[in-house]
């Protein structure tokens, strides 16, 4: 087949540990007899909380396929093209094993905020009973930030990383009256919202992934996962009419141009050739009702009224466009959007 799928996680297969229904059903067309994929699918989540090989094994147990790391890709996956910070000294924050993490990832010399707080015990005023009766000896090392996800104890987790960024990087130092530009911060996602087991959604931090292939099913943030799929489109075809070396980031996201251009010499050059690698000719995105978005909540509207009063949660460098948040098609369910593409694809499994 000339097209492959890219499925969103929570919301769209399954809520909290809870499988959803349309998802065992789809992907029973999506595998033959012996269970191999019949077209290309890549798994995409906002998550962070663990190695891609741990989602992997969740989600082969869940939808009753086998699935491989190579299939998914986490939050923190695009961290492995920023070879740049690789070798220095990186505070890490989330939940999880956050020290495999960022070792999987590359990073040699990750920190993790309890360490942090372990050696210089005076940072973390909050939690009285926690707070050491005998100082330890500090250490003295230039951080930068990696934001790898929601961390348990966000008011440790603040106070210590604002220490950071005020201290240029050495937390023990006074603050600078000079504090910006900051130390580099790596977030590798600021969506404020998923869905799980709960009737309502949550309220966290994501960031939508830019991905490989052609049709992106998402649950609706569509500030993020909707946003992120059409911007890619966006990508791709900017990068088919003007060649695969065309450096376009600023222009495809409306963005201030000077401002989001800077951002490439922060990263190491090698991140323009795995994007130019990509194949995929568009990429459609279709919202399911089954996560996030409610049918009978009407979408941001494209008038300056939306823009004024919709609230963006997407990079700095990135201007809110309206009609990047109205998907191709919405379906009511995961099972729903593949028989979609298949019709659409003029695709018989």
């Amino acid at each position: 087949p000339s097209f492959g799928f890219l499925f969103d996680i929570d919301g769209v297969l399954v809520r909290g540990k809870t499988p959803i229904a349309a998802a065992k059903t789809a992907f029973q067309k999506l595998v033959n007899s012996q269970g191999q994929f019949l077209v290309p699918v890549v798994f995409v989540t906002n998550a962070g909380n663990c190695l891609r090989q741990k989602k992997a094994d969740q989600l082969s147990h869940l939808l009753g396929v086998p699935i491989s790391q190579d299939q998914v890709m986490m939050s923190h996956s695009p961290l492995r093209m920023f070879k740049r910070y690789h070798e220095k000294c990186v505070l890490v924050s989330g939940q999880g094993p956050l020290l495999d993490i960022a070792q999987d990832l590359g990073f040699c010399q990750p920190i993790t905020i309890e360490t942090l707080r372990e050696k210089y015990p005076l940072l973390d005023v909050v939690d009285h009973d926690r707070r050491p009766n005998v100082l330890v000896s500090i250490f003295v090392l230039k951080f930068s930030v990696v934001l790898f996800g929601e961390p348990i104890r966000w008011e440790t987790n603040l106070q210590l990383i604002i220490d950071v960024l005020l201290t240029s990087g050495y937390p023990g130092n006074p603050y600078h009256h000079k504090n910006y530009p900051h130390i580099p911060v790596l977030a590798c996602n600021m969506d404020l919202m998923w869905v799980a087991e709960a009737q309502s959604p949550s309220w966290t931090t994501k960031i939508a992934l830019l991905t490989k292939l052609s049709s992106c099913i998402s649950r609706d943030n569509v500030m993020t996962d909707v946003y992120g799929a059409n911007l890619y489109n966006r990508y791709l075809e900017e990068n088919s009419r003007k060649g695969s070396k065309s450096r376009i980031q600023a222009k495809v996201a409306g963005g201030s141009g000077s401002a989001a251009l800077s951002q490439d010499d922060e990263i190491d050059n090698s991140w323009e050739n795995e994007f130019a690698a990509a194949a995929a000719a568009h990429c459609r995105s279709v919202l399911v009702c089954t996560g996030v978005y409610s049918p009978h909540t009407e979408l941001p509207l494209g008038t300056s009224e939306s823009v004024t009063e919709t609230v963006f949660h997407g990079h700095r460098d990135f201007r809110f466009e309206p009609g990047l948040v109205e998907p191709d098609h919405i379906v009511p369910d995961v099972d729903a959007a593949v028989d979609l593409v298949f019709q659409l694809e003029n695709f018989a499994p």
